[in-house]
């Protein structure tokens, strides 16, 4: 093989691994993106219905419910327009209380109630995921609510 060929060759090789490499890394991150939405965008249903995501908002007042196993909890997630019913099994963050923003984790079940997987409270009084406080300031302007089609 001529030394041409062979440059030519290294080049094509170099550029298809390289290729590989971003396909591979585009692959991951697609894989590991969990989009955000808010409650009112749940009842919409504009959310996809296979496939995880977040839902942002409050801890409706009053909502939370124990399970007797100590684990298990249920209580309503509210752009105080919407509400989503979410049911998670585990321990939750020590800042998780009624009224408090929350940003939960999971898939969306046949029922319309949400089953998290995780659960993220916010960490001070100042700070609320930019996501959750323009889904909320949405909510506040928008005209009526829609009806609830699936309550705890």
């Amino acid at each position: 093989m001529k030394p041409r060929h062979r440059r030519i060759a290294i080049v094509g090789a170099g550029l298809a691994a390289l290729g590989l490499a971003a396909l591979l890394v585009l692959n991951a991150l697609q894989s590991n993106l969990v989009f955000f939405f808010s409650p009112s965008q749940v009842a919409a249903k504009a959310v996809p219905r296979a496939e995880a995501f977040r839902i942002g908002g409050l801890v409706e007042a009053g909502s939370v419910q124990r399970g007797s196993d100590g684990l298990t909890v249920r209580f309503v997630v509210t752009d105080l327009a919407q509400r989503v019913p979410v049911s998670y099994s585990g321990l939750l963050p020590d800042l998780f209380r009624e009224g408090k923003g929350v940003v939960v984790a999971g898939r969306l079940l046949a029922d319309g109630s949400f089953q998290a997987t995780q659960v993220l409270a916010k960490h001070d009084e100042n700070y609320m995921p930019p996501e959750a406080a323009a889904a909320l300031e949405q909510a506040r302007k928008s005209p009526a609510p829609l009806p609830m089609e699936a309550q705890p």
